[in-house]
């Protein structure tokens, strides 16, 4: 019993006699007939009775073709699948990125990505920087965005990008007309503080040291989306990074700090794992949008 044969009985099956599936399959009504008495030899039952220039299907045949279809409707449904999973209608995209990015770049990112696969089933999450590198190098994602400085064999960087932290304050403050912020302004001033063991902070304590400043920290904070909301109310100065305050809109004055406080961040993904591909085409989806801000600038 072989694809052709059975191929053959279906076709005389639905359309009544040989010659129609003779047509149908666009080959002889001979090589037709020499199909089923092959696939009747094959499974040791007759499937037609001769019968006036006709071919009758048994009873036999009628309780065979219902597992024929049923063959063909489950290679129909793997067809159907094969075509979605070519089409990235059948996928799923796992993304963890820390705050900064989740505001405006993923939602931009995502947007433009999902307008163009819709089928694709997406998870993103935000979790610190440490917490993704650890799920990227477990494999539990597809992609990351961290702020990390620490190389991992586990961990393949795709691209780095580089911004410059703001110092933000509420409107009302005296500062908020000064055009940029150092130490030395910011000397006797309450300070919202990033947690101490940030990468930012450890910058914001060397440049306060290198101009022999002592920093008057008022409170200190964690994410920068918490300290910039308390900034807004007039708690103290919070030196972040510039994308996180464009959130408070109105509320919230960014100044560029002085000396610069670089804010490098990473797309990463798991090492010796290829990008599936809607991994792959979020990724060009993300690169588009993050060359679209002018604060943030490609280190690859």
């Amino acid at each position: 019993m072989n694809q052709r044969q059975i191929q053959a009985f279906r076709h005389v099956m639905r359309h009544g006699s040989i010659t129609a599936a003779a047509q149908s399959l666009n080959i002889s009504q001979p090589a037709v007939s020499r199909l089923i008495a092959d696939l009747e030899r094959s499974i040791g039952f007759r499937l037609f009775l001769r019968q006036g220039g006709k071919s009758e299907p048994t009873t036999e045949a009628l309780e065979f073709i219902q597992e024929v279809e049923r063959m063909f409707y489950g290679l129909d449904r793997l067809g159907q699948t094969a075509r979605e999973i070519k089409d990235l209608r059948r996928a799923t995209l796992h993304v963890a990125t820390m705050p900064m990015v989740s505001f405006e770049i993923i939602p931009n990112a995502l947007k433009g990505f999902l307008a163009q696969r819709q089928g694709i089933k997406v998870t993103h999450d935000v979790h610190t920087s440490a917490r993704i590198v650890d799920m990227i190098a477990s494999r539990q994602l597809d992609l990351g965005v961290a702020q990390t400085h620490i190389e991992r064999r586990d961990v393949e960087f795709l691209a780095s990008y580089r911004t410059y932290c703001v110092c933000v304050l509420a409107p009302e403050h005296p500062l908020s007309g000064r055009s940029s912020l150092s130490p030395k302004d910011l000397r006797g001033e309450p300070l919202v503080a990033l947690a101490h063991h940030t990468l930012t902070a450890n910058y914001v304590t060397q440049r306060f040291a290198e101009e022999n400043v002592k920093p008057e920290i008022a409170i200190e904070s964690q994410p920068s989306y918490s300290a910039c909301g308390l900034a807004a109310k007039g708690v103290g100065i919070a030196i972040v990074d510039p994308m996180t305050p464009r959130i408070f809109k109105g509320s919230l004055k960014a100044i560029p700090f002085e000396p610069r406080i670089p804010f490098d961040f990473h797309i990463v993904k798991p090492a010796d794992l290829p990008l599936s591909r809607a991994a792959e085409e979020f990724r060009v989806h993300l690169l588009e949008t993050l060359a679209s801000f002018s604060e943030i600038h490609s280190l690859t």
